[in-house]
């Protein structure tokens, strides 16, 4: 779903579970969880707060 990071919940780093929230995406005036889809560290951040995204880009980068 497109719209705007509204807030980042991880830092590079990090280590999160499968299903850990990572980020808010606003979106049609919605905060939108965005939950990690396995468990790793957080080895890139793509995106910045407040940033526009489409539908499919790459947000984060999870490793491990």
């Amino acid at each position: 779903m497109a719209g705007s990071i509204w807030k980042l919940l991880v830092a590079v780093g990090d280590e999160v579970a499968e299903g850990a929230d990572l980020l808010l995406l606003e979106s049609m005036k919605m905060e939108i969880p965005v939950a990690a889809p396995r468990s790793g560290k957080v080895a890139e951040i793509r995106v910045e707060e407040g940033e526009t995204v489409a539908e499919g880009q790459c947000l984060l980068v999870l490793a491990g």
